[in-house]
């Protein structure tokens, strides 16, 4: 049978108590206007951390002292008791007590309890305050004699009040955690298993709604499929995989439309970083593909480029930079629908986000030619980003590569199933923590990893309930080596190669500007209003083209009340949005 391991540390809280009052609350206003203060010093010792995690309701021991001048100055704690976490009501509810007991004695010889109780609870959308505010706020009542649970109703009341941490004394409490008995590896994991018990606690109480969401890959989660065809039941769905020039199978969805002639022009479509073909033919409502098929366009490939999540290449670590893209994913797809459309077709794009990126650099960059147009959402040559998202690119891919050592980040960390509390899910649990704007954690996690904003990617408006609540199946894991790429892009403020020495990418330009000048293909620069992922980028883009080739025949469009993602996956895009991109296509098909 193996020793028991102890933990301990050291509290302080400070506040104010009224004697004849029995509202707390009222008692700390009264105590703190007349000024009786009360504090304690107390030691928490829990002998047996596996017990003590195993079962909320074993004791812990307090020992210290309180000091109440009212009550006879210093009392010392001849007993005390602590449990931490203890359900209220039922085991499932959103409600937690850690509770205080003291049984004291003044130097006078009288005796009291301190009876102190810390209500942990969801009253609505946790923030960071809020728990802050819980975890340090102990409601104290203070009794004649050693009174136990059972006999407070009964016992005499002397005094009422609350009782808070000051955070300075809350961080040097931090330094107090000391582990007893075991070898120092037991010592330091009795430590960490009584933190992330304590943190584990913490989100189960400020995330119930996060618990009843079913895991991303559990059936009953879904009421749309993840990789359904369902919105396009009109048209000829075919998939066609390429090979890259550097080793990659991907692939191309074709969707023709069942009815239609042939026609004389084609659309190929670029998804953004871990999204996928579906974001363009969401079953929901009205989807691009179908719209660009009931206007004319009834021929549309979709890509899903290394960046898709319907490919591994996310779900491990990788070198991959925006270079790979533009210089072997977008050649090879064009390669492709080449070979099937022939050369005299016209052939236009419409490419979002980082794959909007890719495509542009690639086209700038003379890797791929005989495009008739092309429109651009979010991001293309020029790169702006809101101030907090600059500083996240600054220092997040530094922590997250060399600190954290995660081999991917995933938008689905607090909802992947398996027993435990992985960090990756401790992690997006705490993301939450700072966004109670809604309770799907999956759109949390890509405000986290993508912008800034309470939401970032989209309007919550513009979307369908539906659509929301299937983030985790829309976008998937990324590595970090993209972020290294877009961190130094957003550095320079445009379209730069990655590395400048490797012979590989010898046949791009340094800078995509470089030969801007003799691009002459149209361009439409699409950005939502309230983009708070690339903010105005594509703004400055449109207007740096048309300083270095005045008359060209690029446009722009800035669509009123639409941020980043949703400008193609909002339930009204059919309204809003896409008859601003067949308008400009329109201008080029004929």
């Amino acid at each position: 049978m193996s020793t028991p391991i102890s933990v301990e540390f050291t509290e302080k809280m400070r506040g104010f108590v009224t004697r004849g009052e029995t509202d707390c609350e009222t008692g700390f206003d009264s105590g703190k206007a007349a000024g009786s203060a009360i504090m304690f010093k107390l030691t928490i010792i829990v002998p047996d951390v596996d017990l003590f995690v195993e079962f909320p309701a074993e004791e812990g021991r307090a020992e210290g002292y309180v000091e109440w001048a009212q009550g006879g100055g210093r009392l010392a704690v001849e007993r005390g008791m602590f449990n931490c976490f203890v359900d209220v009501g039922n085991p499932i509810s959103n409600v937690r007590n850690m509770r205080y007991r003291l049984f004291l004695r003044n130097p006078q010889g009288e005796l009291f309890t301190f009876s102190g109780h810390k209500e942990v609870k969801d009253d609505a959308r946790p923030d960071l305050l809020e728990t802050w505010k819980d975890t340090s706020t102990l409601f104290t009542q203070i009794f004649s004699g050693h009174v136990s649970a059972a006999q407070e109703a009964s016992a005499p009341l002397i005094a009422s009040g609350v009782l808070h941490i000051v955070f300075w004394e809350f961080l040097q409490q931090l330094t107090t955690f000391e582990a007893k008995g075991g070898t120092k590896v037991q010592q330091g994991a009795a430590i960490a298993k009584f933190g992330q018990t304590f943190l584990g606690n913490l989100l189960d109480v400020y995330a119930p709604r996060f618990r009843t969401l079913q895991a991303t890959g559990e059936k009953n989660g879904r009421t749309i499929p993840q990789f359904t065809l369902a919105g396009v039941p009109h048209a000829k769905a075919t998939t066609h995989p390429i090979t890259t020039n550097d080793g990659l199978g991907l692939s191309l969805l074709r969707f023709q439309h069942l009815e239609a002639p042939e026609p004389d022009d084609v659309v190929m479509l670029l998804h953004g970083l871990t999204t996928s073909t579906d974001m363009f033919i969401m079953p929901e409502h009205k989807n691009l593909v179908t719209y660009l098929h009931e206007h004319g366009y009834s021929d549309v490939w979709s890509f899903d480029w290394r960046g898709s999540m319907r490919h591994p290449y996310n779900t491990t670590p990788n070198n991959f930079s925006l270079d790979d893209i533009a210089l072997f994913d977008v050649p090879a797809a064009v390669a492709e629908i080449r070979r099937h459309i022939g050369p005299k077709r016209r052939l236009h794009v419409i490419c979002h986000c980082v794959g909007s990126l890719g495509f542009m650099m690639s086209l700038y960059g003379k890797a791929v030619t005989g495009i008739s147009s092309v429109v651009s959402n979010s991001i293309s040559l020029v790169c702006r980003m809101p101030g907090w998202s600059s500083l996240k690119l600054s220092l997040f891919p530094f922590v997250w590569s060399y600190l954290l050592r995660w081999p991917t980040l995933n938008p689905n960390f607090a909802t992947l199933p398996g027993p435990g509390i992985a960090q990756g899910k401790l992690f997006a649990k705490a993301v939450s923590l700072f966004h109670g704007e809604c309770d799907v954690p999956a759109c949390h996690m890509c405000s986290m990893m993508w912008g800034a904003g309470k939401p970032a990617m989209w309007q919550h408006e513009n979307l369908a309930d539906v659509t929301h609540r299937r983030t985790g199946d829309l976008f998937g894991a990324i590595s970090s080596s993209y972020f290294w790429h877009v961190r130094l892009i957003r550095q320079r403020g445009m379209a730069v190669k990655k590395d400048l020495t490797d012979p590989k990418y010898a046949a791009l330009p340094n800078s995509y500007l470089e030969w801007a000048g003799e691009i002459t293909t149209p361009t439409l620069f699409l950005s939502g209003e309230y983009n708070k992922v690339f903010a105005d980028s594509n703004v400055a883009a449109h207007e740096a083209l048309n300083k270095i080739s005045p008359g060209n025949r690029n446009e722009l469009r800035v669509v009123k009340g639409y941020g980043h993602q949703d400008v193609f996956m909002g339930k009204d895009n059919d309204r809003d949005v896409f008859p601003h991109i067949v308008e400009f296509l329109r201008k080029h098909s004929h």
